[in-house]
């Protein structure tokens, strides 16, 4: 026990495999109820952006779950039409780099481009568009803004050579639970190409993503209201009530 209630967890040498490197771990007492992504998900490579190395990237909006999660970044997509204030608030609340869904689907054309602007002028490390966005106009968006542009693949049949070459920076592979075998024909024919990719909410399957050749991998984390569905279950024991 640490100055000011922190906790060091040291753990023996021989808990630890020759390959891995000792990682100390600090943790304190308020701060210990936290939305804990699968560990297998170290096991990416990364994609290193403006100088900071991203394996983990927490599918979220919710400034709560951001600020009490563990993971490296935040994948801030939703399915209404963005809004600036929306954007604001995210990068202002969050202690992460923040990729801000700026639309590509109902949301087209020069709207796209000012609402990636803005979130590039607050701070934004980059943009999202969806899987059905022009490549007219991710063309135009590389010529506006500076950050990665990440484009949401949602088939096989999308033509990566044609994504790339109009501008996107890096793919954001979503595709259920055939995510792995489109990671790995892009792998295949794209070796070098940055993937983000969906891994879904178990080691395994995470574990096949990973595999398949994803650099990063995005978590959907539990709700507000799956959390507190178990603290209130855990209040509800004898010892708890007053």
């Amino acid at each position: 026990m640490g100055a000011g209630g922190i906790v060091v967890s040291i753990r023996n040498k021989e808990d630890l495999p020759m390959e891995k490197k000792f990682v100390p771990v600090i943790e304190g007492h308020l701060r210990s109820h936290m939305v804990l992504l699968p560990e297998i998900i170290e096991e990416v490579s990364g994609i290193r952006i403006f100088g900071k190395l991203i394996k983990s990237l927490v599918f979220t909006t919710d400034i709560a779950i951001i600020r009490n999660c563990n993971a490296n970044a935040v994948m801030a997509v939703y399915p209404f039409t963005p809004q600036p204030i929306i954007t604001h608030a995210l990068i202002t609340s969050s202690d992460l780099p923040v990729f801000c869904g700026v639309g590509g689907g109902t949301t087209t054309g020069k709207r796209v481009t000012s609402l990636a602007e803005d979130a590039e002028f607050q701070g934004a490390h980059g943009v999202v568009v969806n899987a059905p966005t022009p490549n007219e106009t991710l063309e135009y968006l590389r010529k506006k803004v500076e950050v990665p542009i990440v484009i949401t693949v949602v088939s096989e049949k999308t033509d990566i050579g044609k994504r790339l070459e109009s501008g996107a920076s890096i793919l954001n592979v979503s595709g259920a639970d055939k995510t792995p075998q489109i990671v790995a024909k892009i792998r295949s024919e794209f070796p070098e190409v940055p993937i983000i990719a969906t891994g879904g909410n178990t080691e395994d399957s995470i574990k096949r993503t990973i595999d398949a050749g994803a650099n990063a991998i995005t978590y959907t984390p539990p709700t507000n209201g799956e959390i507190f569905k178990d603290m209130m279950n855990k209040y509800r024991q004898e010892k708890y009530i007053i």
